[in-house]
């Protein structure tokens, strides 16, 4: 796990490194706002016993697997930040992440995703605290707050301390995510390959096309797209019929010829796609 944990910390590492400084100035500066919304809820949670008693409740009525859902979707969100900038900044081919991704949490799941992480972080430095009755727990949070462990504060001092942050949140819940997910035989953030639909807001987007030169197959159907015929273009740059491409990415959300992966509404396999592009551009960084 410690190994795992490593080769995501390079891996991100390694995705900051590509950054020029304004841009690294720019996701400092993006990372901050989400980091201070966050801090924002959680004193709100833990300043009020009402707030606090009814985000506890709600989060232990859920079962674990939308726990993980929960902190799935706040890392998608920041790994949503970091490959957004990592795209502007390549000169290869990209496509947008679904609009639906980069919307913020509802206020509740929010609240229940900030607490969450906070009983997670305190479980594991101090596991004996969370066996006392929940009752004691709103105290001994605010106590452990503090000690200026998360203060607003600490994230200001300087950009670098900020990025660190981050890499070290991504990282935990990433951590966990694939925890969770590997007792689901799913794989996040590594080779397991999740295929999904393409995102319905990818798919609407794509453009059209007049096949122009010599006439190209469709690898879907084997059979030529004639000069002057309208196509289906993929990011990639691979042509393909209308009436074949659809079927197939109402199904996956790869390219027919090269593999390239497309957005998808699934939060799982969006974070495995968002990994890869991270994991791939990155690797032309230098640390």
């Amino acid at each position: 796990m410690m190994a795992d944990q490593n080769s995501a910390e390079t891996t991100i590492m390694a995705a900051l490194s590509t950054l020029t400084p304004p841009q690294l100035s720019d996701l400092t500066h993006s990372v901050s706002s989400l980091f201070h919304l966050c801090y924002r809820r959680l004193y709100s949670i833990l300043s009020i016993p009402t707030l606090f008693n009814l985000t506890l409740h709600h989060l232990q009525s859920l079962p674990l697997q939308h726990k993980s859902l929960l902190i799935a979707r706040h890392l998608l969100s920041n790994l949503t930040i970091l490959t957004r900038f990592m795209q502007n900044s390549s000169t290869g081919n990209s496509f947008p992440v679904p609009a639906n991704f980069s919307s913020s949490m509802k206020l509740r799941d929010l609240d229940a995703v900030v607490l969450l992480l906070l009983l997670c972080e305190i479980r594991q430095l101090y596991p004996e605290v969370l066996e006392t009755p929940s009752s004691r727990w709103r105290s001994i949070l605010c106590d452990y707050i503090s000690r200026d462990m998360l203060k607003p504060s600490g994230i200001e001092v300087s950009s670098a301390q900020v990025l660190i942050k981050y890499v070290e949140m991504v990282t935990e819940c990433k951590r966990f995510v694939s925890v969770m997910a590997s007792n689901d035989s799913v794989s996040v953030g590594g080779k397991g390959g999740i295929e999904a639909a393409t995102a319905v807001a990818v798919v609407v987007a794509l453009p059209s096309v007049e096949v122009s030169g010599n006439s190209l197959e469709c690898v879907i159907c084997k059979e030529n797209m004639k000069q002057g015929r309208d196509v289906c273009k993929l990011p990639c740059d691979h042509l393909f019929h209308w009436m074949c491409i659809l079927p197939w990415l109402k199904e996956k959300n790869t390219c027919p010829c090269c593999r390239y992966r497309l957005p998808t509404d699934d939060v799982f396999g969006e974070i495995e796609r968002l990994w890869e592009v991270m994991a791939s551009m990155g690797g032309e960084g230098k640390l």
